[in-house]
């Protein structure tokens, strides 16, 4: 039976639901993993029954899969975004990788800031605008930055007056009807429960990093102009997150894998500054985790390169993604699997817009072929996309990947 005729049959598989156990009829295998299992021994460097399979889909796609407004999920959680995640994995048959949750992390958070409400400053059919404020002595303080969520599309933080709004609304309106759900352990419980062996739930612990100037506190300008403050307010950062790790570790329900870094890490930060304000946290992140059994991963978009050398040759950081290919990052995935790849494991890298989104399924099968063959060997490779499919990928091209990696990805 050729990969063709495989591929055929698994199309049939997928649309009766049965696509991840298609891989014991076609191979005759009686002992496979379940996705959980997959991602775990690939996530650790380890070789699984096959290459697993988790396109960044984490936003866009689940919405869009609801048929509702994207308010829905991320204002009045009708379905919680994590529901609608692992819903999408399901549909698709692929490994799930749930890697952020607002309310699974916010609880356990070390943050002493005043409680924010927000609240709608402007609403039409095709967007929702938020703005939150804290209370002081009977006087709001507005934030400067306001939430714009589309009917279809993701939200996005940006600056109040870029909006062309004031920075103190005139009016305003209270968001109601927002369906209630648990917090924290209880949410990571819940969530854990659902997605059951059909993949893997992360928390995020953060690592101080510079980010985008007027959105995000500290920016490069910052570090320039007052470098003792950006490194004092990176040691209360770092000791944050070393406290809040150790409370993921001792709670009663812990998560498949922690994930540090963010978006953009070396768009907003060099090396030196990494080295700077981060790697201590970066450094106390993994080594905590591989103690305790639990693999890590640093996510960071854009070039990622020297990012994972520095992670490979001195932290104990077990997986980098997504690895993104020039020209939107640097990382060429067969020069990384041969350097690094004794170290750590390596998820990525099918481009998410040439690829995914413009291409076709012969075109997909094709880049994820050659993925595989770049990085696959040996175990330690999780097939993916540079960072998040866009909402209008065909389903047809996930589906492609998908089928790519139970056929053609078999150890």
């Amino acid at each position: 039976m050729d990969v063709q005729d495989r591929s055929d049959i698994l199309s049939e598989m997928r649309l009766s639901g049965v696509a991840k156990q298609g891989y014991a009829v076609l191979y005759g295998k009686s002992q496979i993993m379940n996705s959980k299992q997959r991602m775990l021994t690939a996530m650790q460097n380890g070789q699984p029954d096959m290459v697993p399979v988790a396109p960044d889909i984490s936003n866009m796609i689940p919405c869009r899969l609801t048929g509702g407004p994207f308010w829905d999920i991320y204002i009045y959680k009708k379905i919680p975004l994590w529901k609608a995640y692992i819903n999408a994995v399901r549909y698709y048959g692929f490994d799930g990788w749930l890697t952020y949750d607002d309310d699974m992390n916010m609880v356990l958070r070390n943050e002493n800031t005043r409680p924010l409400t927000e609240v709608i400053v402007q609403q039409d059919d095709e967007r929702i605008i938020t703005q939150k404020y804290s209370e002081e002595n009977g006087r709001k303080q507005w934030s400067p930055l306001c939430m714009v969520y589309y009917v279809a599309d993701s939200p996005s933080d940006i600056s109040i007056t870029s909006m062309g709004l004031p920075p103190e609304p005139k009016e305003y309106w209270p968001i109601e009807d927002v369906c209630p759900q648990k917090r924290g352990i209880e949410l990571l419980k819940e969530v854990k429960d659902y997605m059951g062996d059909d993949g893997v739930v992360a928390l995020w612990v953060e690592c101080p990093l510079l980010g985008r100037p007027v959105i995000d506190r500290y920016s490069i300008y910052e570090y320039t102009d007052n470098p003792a403050e950006v490194r004092q307010w990176a040691e209360k950062v770092q000791m944050e997150s070393q406290n809040r790790l150790e409370k993921i570790l001792s709670s009663e329900v812990r998560p498949d894998f922690i994930l540090t870094g963010a978006s953009g890490m070396l768009i907003f930060n060099t090396i030196p500054i990494i080295r700077e304000i981060s790697l201590e946290t970066i450094k106390y992140i993994a080594r905590r985790c591989k103690q305790e059994g639990i693999p890590t991963q640093i996510h960071s978009c854009g070039p990622e390169r020297d990012l994972v050398k520095l992670c490979a040759e001195e932290t104990d950081i077990s997986n980098m993604n997504p690895l993104e290919i020039p020209s939107a990052g640097d990382c060429v995935l067969a020069d990384l699997k041969r350097l690094y790849g004794h170290k750590l494991s390596l998820m990525g890298n099918v481009h998410t817009t040439d690829v995914m989104l413009n291409g076709c399924p012969v075109e997909v099968k094709r880049e994820c072929r050659k993925c595989i063959d770049d990085a696959a060997e040996g175990g330690g490779f999780i097939l993916s996309t540079g960072d998040q499919c866009g909402r209008d990928t065909p389903d047809e091209n996930i589906y492609a990947m998908v089928e790519t990696a139970r056929t053609y990805g078999v150890y």
